[in-house]
């Protein structure tokens, strides 16, 4: 029962800040998912209904890093993936996730990379 409560709550956060966040051609939207055990980023063009770039702590080589670590990895790497594709601006939709820890880490890592937001 608590579960069903916490999951629902989780998707009305989410719903109220994607109906302020859209992507377009001009400004696709960096969309961020984040596991127990993984962190995910993509960048999404929601007129055309496209993924344009994704990238994944998957992709990343280095070991003995904590979730932080490879969280702002995560976000320098697809801030690499985003410059070869021309894309300079995006909106950051960071889910029903609060802006702190890891998804404060990988925005961080696509900052310092370039990506403006």
């Amino acid at each position: 029962m608590v579960l069903v409560k916490k999951q629902i709550k989780k998707e009305i956060r989410k719903k109220r800040i994607r109906a302020k966040i859209r992507g377009t051609n001009e400004r696709p939207r960096l969309s961020v998912f984040r596991s127990h055990k993984h962190i995910y980023a993509q960048i999404i063009n929601d007129e055309k209904g496209i993924t344009l770039v994704a990238a994944s702590d998957k992709e990343i080589k280095e070991k003995k890093l904590n979730k932080s670590q490879i969280a702002f990895n995560v976000g320098k790497l697809i801030a690499e993936k985003a410059k070869e594709k021309n894309i300079t601006k995006v909106v950051f939709d960071r889910g029903a996730y609060k802006y702190h820890g890891r998804i404060k880490q990988l925005a961080d890592g696509a900052r310092e990379n370039g990506l403006i937001f």
